[in-house]
């Protein structure tokens, strides 16, 4: 049998686990708490487990399931308590913050993790709702031992689709129904991907919830200050940003510089983020490489620039704030959503884009511009197009703010709380935190 102390407690336990003797291996899981004689009677908030990749995993999803969280907190704190167990893949040993959210660890890689994850959720009392971020990375190759999961448990679950593929295969469309069939919501981020939910999988609308991905309300600062702060003064800025995998078609923009910089000799590229994680395990920095050697080959030495970094927030809005414009040219055409999408369009950039089904919702009546797929003709004719036009990439970023501003994050905040609220009727009732 499978070890199943592969569900392992956070750090701060995990380094009393040599008080334990050989013989008796510590238990799945530990609080965080510490316990003691006296226990004053306090009311108790029902819990809702967040089953995710978090910080400091660096991935897209930890980082949504982060700013979620501190969404949720800010206006439903009194409401429930937020728990989390973090997803890791088997290679990944993260220390997690002490007295943070996260309390449980979830090795995937395991198949008897799963069914011990579901017993335990099971046995504990306070717990009301599991919400589950899915993508399919996440559990791959573990497709059985996650039904088998959903299955067992015995709690409401919200499942969040991160990708939703159409078109599905047999086999596909049955796991995704089955899927369903163990929960009592589904989230997802796009209006596109709720049809093809309801057209492709069958799936009953009734059951499907659509939540905009959040955006951050930032408080803009002076883009010729950022400029001079990064010493990019007298430059023309377009940049991209994510962790950096052969999907983001970065060689798209490469091969349309050539024209950009014969119109606009102080255009500069940005290439924001270091190397996906799954990547570089797998092919080491060898999408990186190529991108560099294709700057040599281009002479584009001067005119692109790599932050090799998985920037924190702060940094990153800056970044993004003294941006011109902002380049989206992921070539899958099943993404559904992008968070680095969303981040451009809180800080207020005009934004280029591949028509992934994101880009199509939001980006209409004069939100953005999209071009085709791998087309480096049509993005130098665009960037030149709004280099050389103040005014319609003011009229672009204006458009976007004011279409981004119902998807805050404190928005949805509101949305996922009125689901919570709905599944677990009667044992969670929101209150509302005063501004």
């Amino acid at each position: 049998m499978e070890n199943v102390s592969n569900i392992r407690p956070t750090n701060r336990v995990m380094r009393h686990r040599k008080s334990f003797a050989v013989a008796t291996p510590p238990p799945l899981y530990h609080s965080n708490s510490t316990t003691t004689n006296i226990i004053p009677k306090v009311k108790t908030l029902p819990e809702i487990l967040f089953i995710t990749s978090f910080p400091p995993r660096e991935c897209g999803i930890a980082t949504y399931s982060q700013d979620l969280i501190k969404a949720l907190n800010h206006t439903f704190g009194q409401s429930f308590a937020l728990k989390v167990c973090a997803l890791e893949s088997g290679f990944e040993n993260h220390e997690y913050t002490e007295g943070g959210n996260v309390e449980y660890v979830f090795e995937t890689a395991r198949s008897a993790a799963y069914l011990a994850l579901a017993e335990k959720i099971n046995r504990n009392q306070r717990i009301e709702i599991v919400l589950i971020q899915h993508e399919f990375g996440l559990f791959y190759q573990h497709e059985a031992d996650f039904e088998a999961f959903l299955r067992a448990i015995e709690k409401p679950v919200a499942l969040v689709f991160h990708t939703v593929l159409p078109n599905p295969n047999p086999v596909l469309k049955q796991d995704i129904q089955q899927f369903v069939q163990c929960c009592a919501s589904i989230i997802v981020m796009t209006h596109n991907a709720s049809d093809i939910l309801v057209n492709d999988y069958k799936i009953p609308l009734s059951k499907i919830t659509v939540i905009p991905h959040g955006t951050h309300l930032v408080q803009h600062l002076d883009k010729a200050v950022l400029k001079e702060k990064y010493q990019l003064t007298g430059r023309k800025v377009f940049s991209t940003f994510g962790l950096l995998g052969s999907g983001k078609s970065i060689e798209t923009t490469l091969d349309a510089m050539p024209a950009i910089v014969e119109a606009n000799p102080d255009a500069l590229f940005l290439v924001i983020g270091k190397t996906h994680p799954n990547v570089f395990k797998s092919e080491g920095e060898k999408y990186r490489d190529m991108l560099a050697a294709k700057v040599t080959a281009l002479g584009l030495e001067n005119h692109v620039k790599f932050i090799n970094q998985y920037l924190p927030l702060t940094e990153l809005l800056e970044y993004l704030q003294l941006t011109d414009i902002y380049l989206f040219t992921s070539k899958d055409r099943n993404q559904a959503v992008s968070g680095t999408f969303s981040y451009a369009m809180s800080c207020g950039c005009p934004i280029i884009s591949t028509p992934i089904p994101h880009a199509r919702e939001v980006l209409g009546d004069d939100a953005g511009i999209i071009i085709d797929f791998e087309n480096p003709k049509q993005l130098s004719r665009a960037v030149n197009l709004l280099l050389s036009d103040d005014i319609l990439r003011g009229h672009l970023s204006d458009t976007a703010l004011q279409k981004i501003a119902s998807s805050a994050w404190e928005n949805a905040a509101v949305a996922h709380a009125r689901l919570f609220e709905n599944i677990a009727n009667p044992k969670i009732r929101l209150r509302y935190n005063l501004p």
